[in-house]
């Protein structure tokens, strides 16, 4: 199957583009846990929150989107169709549909809080600031850490990547590069780019809009997956990921949401008062 992933077209399953695997059999056993984590850079699991928390925040948020929506009689987005020239929507903040209690019911799921504490081994909290998108045709995420966009507080700070329903590669769906957290040959990203901020030092969030620069140049393997309602992906902030182009004509509704331990101190741009980047 051939997938369009940012400027290039990967062969699924091929050398450049690798299938994820779950990590559901090991929940349990915090040890093997983090052994993966280590491995592979991140955490991929099956259903942890409840699907029918994800199916209710996902009708609350097409319905919003179709109450925005400049419509044509008859039309709707109620089944993710796009209006608005396929474009991709804006829905991140602190409130409004971000914050809808059905949206916080399944980005903030009591099974992610039991979780982060098994994992962390002490209680969790997670950014009051979330990042719910909806992504429009030929639209995609270029390669990037996340340590350039909120690295100044937890040096344990973990994202959460939601679905927002199902989401199958075609859809524009999460990549990672396995390896870009740990391989020897990273180092010099990890060094450079790795070490910079979006707003302290300027720089651009992206590091490329080509997945294939990055294996290239640095080694590893881009590996993806179809994903469904209650699956999460969970990764720190120096593994790389993208995420695949949607070529369809549906929006792809999904929620970055970031976990650390309670007891560290929060990059203060994304709490309660933040401001959130500078640009």
């Amino acid at each position: 199957m051939q997938v369009k992933f940012g400027t290039r077209t990967f062969e699924r399953g091929g050398a450049d583009l690798g299938e994820l695997r779950d990590s559901n059999a090991l929940l349990g056993d915090w040890t093997a846990i983090h052994q993966r984590m280590g491995e592979d850079g991140y955490l991929w699991f099956r259903q942890l929150i409840d699907p029918a928390r994800v199916s209710t925040a996902r009708t609350t948020v097409l319905q919003y989107l179709d109450q925005q929506a400049a419509l044509a009689p008859g039309e709707s987005v109620l089944e993710g169709v796009m209006t608005r020239g396929g474009k991709s929507v804006n829905l991140k903040g602190r409130a409004g549909i971000a914050h809808h209690p059905d949206v916080l019911a399944a980005v903030e799921s009591p099974s992610l809080f039991e979780f982060f504490a098994g994992y962390f081994n002490e209680p969790a909290v997670t950014f009051p600031y979330k990042w719910l998108r909806a992504v429009g045709n030929e639209e995609y995420t270029g390669a990037h850490y996340d340590v350039v966009y909120m690295g100044l507080g937890s040096s344990r700070l973990h994202t959460t990547w939601i679905p927002m329903g199902d989401i199958p590669v075609e859809l524009g769906t999460l990549a990672v590069c396995v390896g870009s957290h740990r391989l020897d040959s990273f180092a010099p990203l990890r060094n450079t780019y790795g070490r910079g901020d979006v707003d302290r030092d300027g720089i651009d969030g992206w590091f490329t809009s080509d997945p294939l620069e990055v294996t290239q140049k640095f080694g590893g393997q881009w590996r993806t997956a179809d994903f469904s309602a209650g699956d999460v992906m969970i990764f720190g902030m120096y593994t790389l990921h993208a995420s695949t182009t949607n070529i369809t004509h549906r929006y792809r509704l999904s929620c970055d949401v970031r976990y650390q331990p309670a007891s560290h101190p929060m990059d203060a741009r994304w709490t309660k008062t933040g401001k959130g980047h500078n640009k």
